[in-house]
């Protein structure tokens, strides 16, 4: 069982429309609305793939009831703390050559005893667990350590931990050493305070992640593809894709694959690969069911190209 923690879920719109000019009506040719934040997705991709998991997150008012509701319809089990604001709707607008628009609203503020109440349902969820993944941002109301706080208490509890945040959350929770990273090119960037431009940077700064606490690093790195640096090495693991319709969730996706498939290693990096080339090929942040997924495509090195250039350099 993975049971996934989103301190910050949403209700997520995607519009899939030709293209966006501003100051204009845009007529959508698509529309779908998913339960979202990263953890969420994490869980949905978890299901699509035939295994177990249990979502905990805060949920409020008329859109976190519509939230549990269709992940409910998805088969994944709820773990829902209760908190007096309305959980937020987000809206994506994706572009048919890719582009992606996001308009995120910030969410509730949890209150002192909400903030304790998450945590003491994630204590009564985790026995049984062989993964538990933390995700997204914040809300308003828990301190950057929150999640530091929680990786201490999960390894207290003898669970292993995969972490996906940013910016100061993900440095202060260094210190108490997840057992997985995730951050994309950009949150790697500013982790380490530098420019990214080749996927030797990247290997650099993934290895400096570890040097500061983490366990393992799973970057993405978009498509370029994706490293994978832990005790036994460095992988670079990349998969073609044709044409990329949506990159909601694909890091999600991705972090999913990894879980499924042991959390370790060549093989977990394979199946994070796959599943993320084959989330941007499905529409809003529709997650891949074994059926999507073409593993054999997959291409792992430990031979990382390190003068390789990225083509999305971070600055």
């Amino acid at each position: 069982m993975i049971l996934t923690i989103t301190p910050n879920p949403s209700l997520d719109r995607t519009y899939e429309v030709p293209s966006l000019d501003r100051g204009e009506v845009v007529r959508a040719t698509g529309e779908r609305v998913d339960p979202g934040g990263k953890g969420v997705n994490v869980s949905r991709a978890v299901a699509a793939a035939g295994r177990r998991t249990v979502a905990v997150l805060p949920l409020g008012g008329a859109p976190g009831a519509l939230v549990a509701d269709l992940l409910d319809a998805q088969g994944i089990e709820v773990a829902p703390v209760p908190v007096a604001g309305a959980t937020r709707s987000n809206i994506a607008l994706a572009e048919t050559d890719g582009v992606l628009t996001k308009i995120n609203a910030p969410g509730p503020e949890l209150t002192a005893d909400e903030r304790e109440l998450l945590l003491d349902t994630v204590r009564r969820q985790a026995p049984g667990a062989d993964w538990i993944a933390c995700c997204g941002s914040l809300p308003r109301g828990l301190a950057p350590s929150w999640y530091a706080d929680l990786v201490a208490r999960v390894h207290a509890a003898g669970v292993r931990i995969a972490l996906d945040t940013s910016g100061p959350a993900l440095l202060a929770a260094l210190r108490e050493r997840p057992d997985v990273v995730k951050p994309n090119a950009a949150e790697l960037a500013e982790a380490v305070g530098r420019p990214l431009v080749t996927v030797g940077d990247a290997l650099k700064a993934a290895e400096e992640l570890r040097g500061m606490g983490a366990r393992a690093v799973l970057a993405s790195l978009g498509a370029d593809g994706q490293l994978l640096v832990d005790d036994d090495g460095a992988w670079f693991g990349t998969a073609p894709v044709d044409a990329v319709r949506s990159n909601v969730g694909a890091g999600d996706s991705s972090l999913a694959g990894f879980l499924v498939a042991g959390g370790r290693g060549r093989e977990a990096l394979v199946s994070a690969v796959a599943h993320g080339a084959a989330a941007v090929r499905l529409p809003g942040s529709v997650m891949p069911t074994p059926g999507d997924l073409d593993p054999a495509a997959v291409t792992v090195t430990a031979d990382v190209p390190g003068d390789r250039v990225l083509r999305e350099p971070v600055s």
